[in-house]
């Protein structure tokens, strides 16, 4: 048995504990129930439980969460809709959010994969001094998908 300011009482039946806990005003609360003998200490669980819950908050609002934010390309983009599309990406990179660039190839486009992933691979190329891709370009079934994370 650990008392409220962490001094050890020692081992104590459950009916004394009790008491002891019934005249100082505090709970007793089971610490560690698997250990032999069980280990409980003398606190008031209100306020435990109210720290608890304070400090895990703290813990959520210190979290930044990562969004992957996609960009869409397509083969025959022009160079407008490019330099466009890299500065968005620049800043999703700079809120520190990742981006998954993706190529939809239709129709014929599938014969011309190697093409496609150049262009994947210039776009990505654009986007080296805000963040390193992951892997290199993959085809997965009519898309090209590669995913840029934002450096430390």
């Amino acid at each position: 048995m650990i008392d409220e300011d962490g001094t050890q009482l020692g081992v104590l039946p459950l009916a004394k504990a009790q008491s002891l806990a019934d005249d100082k005003g505090v709970d007793l609360v089971l610490m560690n129930g698997a250990a032999k003998p069980a280990v409980c200490k003398l606190m008031d669980y209100g306020k435990y439980k109210f720290d608890a819950i304070k400090k895990e908050k703290e813990l959520k609002k210190n979290q930044k969460i990562v969004e992957v934010k996609e960009i869409q390309l397509s083969m025959t983009i022009s160079d407008h809709d490019i330099a466009y599309r890299v500065t968005n990406a620049k800043k999703f990179l700079a809120e520190g959010n990742k981006v998954k660039i993706s190529l939809r190839m239709r129709g014929r486009q599938q014969a011309y994969a190697k093409t496609c992933i150049e262009v994947v691979k210039n776009f990505a190329a654009k986007l080296e001094d805000m963040g390193t891709c992951e892997k290199e370009p993959e085809v997965n079934g009519r898309n090209i998908i590669v995913v840029v994370s934002p450096k430390k």
